[in-house]
Order: structure tokens, then sequence, then C-alpha cells
């Protein structure tokens, strides 16, 4: 079992920066490809961004490509996804997912485990 707990979620003006960290339970991190969704408001959950066990491989929406980065920390057990250059369309609530295969996916039915969630707001 991985418990999975988004932080740093907040409101910023449009064209700001906010990095989401990702914190997983557990002592096989490096086991799993982790993942990031989004849900805006009326709108079905999608995916953001991607990483293997080892961080060689990388995935990103169309929509946040040059804009955002997934990284991670396997000492630390965390994945971060650091926005950029934010858009009032990124407003959304982020989940963070993990796999227990290493390889990354974009679609939301491979992941095994989720978080809570961390409300990203945009203004413009």
């Amino acid at each position: 079992q991985v418990q999975l707990v988004e932080s740093g979620g907040g409101l910023v003006q449009a064209g700001g920066s906010l990095r989401l960290s990702c914190t997983a339970s557990g002592r096989t991190f490096g086991s799993y490809a982790m993942g990031w969704f989004r849900q805006a408001p009326g709108k079905e959950r999608e995916f953001v961004a991607a990483i293997s066990w080892s961080g060689g491989i990388t995935y990103y929406a169309d929509s946040v490509k040059g804009r955002f980065t997934i990284s991670r920390d396997n000492a630390k057990n965390t994945v971060y996804l650091q926005m950029n250059s934010l858009k009032p369309e990124d407003t959304a609530v982020y989940y963070c997912a993990a796999r227990t295969p290493r390889l990354p996916t974009m679609r939301e039915l491979h992941y095994d485990y989720w978080g809570q969630g961390t409300q990203v707001t945009v203004s413009s």
C-alpha cells in the first residue's frame, strides 16, 4: 500500500510559477512510475505529466509541454511538478498517482494509488 500526499498548491497570478510536491509513504518509492493529473471544475480528470522510476522517461500533455517539468527524488520519496508561465486554464485540483510498473503511462486507469489532491488557482 502506498499513501500519497500532495502539497504546494495555491493562488498565483497568470505568468507566475508554483512547484507541487507529492510525498509517498513506504520504502519502495523507487519501484513506481509517477504521474500528475488535474481536474478542473465541471471537467473530467486529465493527464498532465508522468515520469519513470528512474526519472529517465517523462511524458507531458501538449497543453503543458515547455511550461511544466516533472522530476523525482527517490531518496526523499517525492515527485515534483514545476509549473511555470501559468495560465488561468491551468486552474484545477492536481493529483499525483503511482503505478507499480516502473514505466509511466498517460492513462488514468493504469495508476494504482492516488493522493487527495491540491488546489491550484491561476488568476488573470
